[in-house]
């Protein structure tokens, strides 16, 4: 088993942990982190994956993640470049480490682990450990277009996206309930206000499972055919980091 390590994740939580001491304490709980997810998913092997420079999603939306807060913790470089020379992490550019995370454990199939707390990962079909909660989820496919949709409809305020007023949780997931996946688009759309909207916010939502994957509209959906636009995206292939990562 591989593990795909959300190395965002681990490199905040490390350095927050250490905000009022000394470097070396960030350093040690970053590496204690690391061996306990190794532990517990008992990989063979691992890849560590980090969000570098550029963001095509705040390229298509000014608004995405704009408001949060500039500050962090004061280990978070240290604790970033410990990561990437004690643990060969992988650094994403252009796009997000999550991203590379869809794309590994799809080319992977069930032979990975997405290792991370970020609810966001649940589209991606597979194996999940939540590494502060201690727990696994196997996700298919339908589990993983369904909770992708349901997020168009919810939105995700902490990345500044806005779904359907009045749509929660649980609304979303009745107003999806009893459909089948490929009636999933024709719905969402009926719901929002304008379809611009909501073509922006699912490629926003979307993580990539492909290199350059960026979602887009299906154009001629068909019962049950897995390969209808928008139920897997169309791959747009370019040039994005692949390389593995850990041994």
């Amino acid at each position: 088993m591989r593990a795909l390590i959300d190395g965002d994740i681990v490199v905040y939580r490390a350095a927050a942990s250490a905000e009022e001491t000394e470097q070396w304490v960030a350093l040690a709980r970053a590496d204690k982190l690391m061996q306990d997810i190794l532990e517990d998913t008992q990989a063979d092997s691992y890849g560590v994956y980090l969000t570098g420079s550029g963001n095509f999603r705040r390229e298509i939306a000014p608004s995405y993640k704009a408001q949060r807060p500039d500050a962090r913790p004061q280990h978070w470089q240290a604790v970033r470049e410990f990561l990437v020379t004690q643990h060969k992490a992988v650094m994403c550019e252009g796009f997000e480490a999550d991203d590379q995370l869809g794309i590994e454990q799809d080319k992977h199939g069930g032979s990975t682990v997405i290792c991370s707390i970020d609810k966001d990962l649940l589209q991606i079909p597979g194996k999940h450990y939540n590494f502060v909660k201690k727990t696994f989820q196997t996700v298919t496919h339908d589990e993983g277009l369904k909770f992708l949709y349901m997020q168009s409809l919810i939105g995700d305020r902490s990345d500044n996206i806005i779904g359907v007023q009045g749509l929660g949780p649980v609304k979303a997931a009745n107003a999806l309930a009893g459909l089948l996946p490929e009636e999933y688009y024709d719905k969402c759309r009926a719901l929002y206000d304008d379809d611009e909207r909501f073509h922006l916010n699912m490629q926003l939502l979307y993580i990539w499972q492909k290199p350059n994957d960026m979602w887009q509209p299906p154009t001629a959906p068909r019962s049950g055919d897995p390969t209808t636009p928008g139920l897997f995206p169309t791959e747009q292939h370019g040039n994005t980091t692949t390389e593995q990562a850990g041994t």
